[in-house]
């Protein structure tokens, strides 16, 4: 058994897994699960949000390590999924490295929802959220609204690679001046529940449910790293919003 192709698709998984939101302790348990499917008893798999570190002995005494940058990530729960199917399923069906090498591929490129409907479905999310904080019907319209040009000005920001933390400022700042003009036209009722509903979009929430996970599962660093990310994704919310509500009432009041 090629000790060294066994090592790269297991870091492979284990990649795929953390580029599309994964915890720290699942990536880890996936490349130690594929290297010991494979008679590989002995790998030691080092990740970070950032980073996977793997290194392993055959019974040959045979050693290699293995470095992966994690340069994107995202959010794809069923790719997560299927890379565990693939990885728990080795030894009951006999999968050989070819297979899981195809497979692996053929999830990393799998298509996800389109963009439209992504867009919508963004829409509605914050329009629902609107009215979770106690707006009313036009608050809702006008949520639907920020919703859907919040995840097309995200997304088109995303294909150019963009900064997240001017993402997520630009969006903030661009949620504050549609509800606030809304209201002052008389469209929207409500500019504060508006915001609210609309910002949901961009809260953290995978970033702080996986810190807490991981760092109550040991993994300090990723859990202080997951946080730090959290933590500066609010602050780029509060900033976009908070500077453009700032300026919209020093404009209105001079």
């Amino acid at each position: 058994m090629d000790i060294s192709r066994v090592l790269n698709i297991a870091t492979y998984a284990g990649k795929i897994i953390l580029e599309n939101g994964g915890e720290i302790y699942r990536v880890e348990e996936t490349i130690i699960r594929i290297c010991n499917a494979y008679n590989i008893k002995i790998v030691e798999p080092f990740a970070t949000p950032t980073a996977i570190i793997v290194s392993a002995s055959s019974e040959y005494g045979q050693n290699i390590s293995i470095i992966k940058r994690i340069k994107k990530r995202s959010l794809n729960l069923e790719k997560i999924s299927q890379v565990n199917d693939i990885s728990r399923n080795i030894k009951n069906k006999g999968f050989t490295l070819e297979y899981i090498e195809s497979e692996l591929h053929k999830v990393e490129n799998s298509k996800s929802y389109s963009i439209k409907v992504n867009i919508l479905f963004s829409g509605i999310t914050a329009a629902f959220f609107a009215l979770v904080f106690g707006g009313n019907l036009r608050d809702f319209f006008v949520s639907f609204i920020i919703g859907c040009l919040i995840k097309s000005t995200s997304t088109l920001l995303g294909f150019l690679q963009t900064n997240d933390f001017f993402v997520n400022t630009l969006c903030g700042a661009l949620a504050a001046l549609v509800a606030l003009l809304s209201v002052h036209l008389g469209i929207g009722a409500h500019a504060d529940k508006i915001i609210i509903g609309s910002i949901m979009l961009l809260v953290p929430g995978l970033a702080i449910t996986n810190a807490i996970r991981d760092t109550i599962a040991g993994d300090l660093i990723a859990g202080i790293s997951r946080g730090v990310e959290a933590f500066l994704i609010a602050i780029a919310i509060a900033v976009g919003t908070g500077a453009t509500m700032k300026i919209w009432f020093l404009l209105l009041e001079g």
